[in-house]
């Protein structure tokens, strides 16, 4: 087995903007206050950063192979779950009355017209579930995990055969091609059964569908020439251009080629 000087790196951005995006997302939903076919531009918070993970994908994927990016989606996949097993027991724990006047005389300053909570730690709860109890919630984990592992392996299968198909030539067509393929069934997969499991209202399920997807696929393709001289540097920095000719591409054998 190859070691390689980047591969760490590259692994390490990914899971740092998968676990930042799904923060975002529980965090804020966001509205554009403009419209597209009738359809509200709303979107989670986790959308202005999450492709960035599916770019890592392509170039983990384009540069050392599937079975080297399935090894950084299962990594991903645990670390994210841990996060939110994380937040899930720090929401439980009893909090100390010193944070709750912390939180409290922090709202005071944003909020003056606030009236002062009578129990500062009961207070502090709430505002704790309110910005990140959305991560540890079992319909967020059960949502977005199930999205990010539909998505990320078809993203990076479909970069992988395409790869092939092509003999290396049209990076950028295997990049927008893949991401449409994989943001489409994460979008659609995580919004509907977030929806489902009452995270987000079923009235704007399709805005935030539709936004979503756009605004992923469009920051895909607009970093593609950031994508093509990140690959180009690190195809010639590993000496590595990997062709995933006889690759087994179940998603469930975690071994490494």
């Amino acid at each position: 087995m190859r070691s390689y000087r980047f591969y760490d790196i590259v692994m390490a951005l990914f899971v740092t903007v998968l676990l930042l995006s799904n923060i975002a997302s529980a965090a804020k939903l966001i509205d554009l206050q403009r419209s597209l076919f009738g359809l509200r531009l709303a979107f989670d918070g986790g959308t202005l950063l999450f492709p960035l993970s599916y770019i890592f994908g392509d170039v983990l994927t384009e540069v050392y192979g599937y079975a080297r990016g399935r090894k950084v989606i299962w990594v991903g996949f645990a670390c994210a779950l841990l996060m939110s097993l994380t937040f899930w027991l720090l929401g439980r724990l009893p909090g100390d009355p010193a944070w709750g006047e912390f939180v409290v005389t922090g709202m005071a300053e944003a909020l003056p017209e606030m009236s002062p909570p009578s129990d500062p730690v009961a207070f502090g709860q709430a505002a704790y579930h309110a910005i990140l109890g959305g991560v540890s919630s079992g319909a967020i984990i059960i949502a977005s995990l199930a999205a990010y592992f539909a998505g990320e392996f078809s993203n990076s299968y479909v970069l992988a055969r395409m790869k092939v198909l092509t003999a290396g030539r049209w990076l950028w067509l295997r990049t927008i091609g893949s991401t449409l393929i994989g943001q489409g069934i994460d979008t659609v997969i995580f919004i509907l059964a977030a929806t489902a499991l009452g995270v987000f209202p079923w009235a704007i399920a399709l805005s935030l569908i539709v936004t979503n997807y756009i605004l992923k696929v469009g920051i895909e393709i607009g970093f593609t020439p950031i994508t093509y001289a990140i690959v180009g540097f690190l195809k010639r920095a590993e000496n590595e251009d990997y062709y995933d000719r006889d690759t087994d591409f179940n998603p469930f054998h975690l071994a490494e080629m």
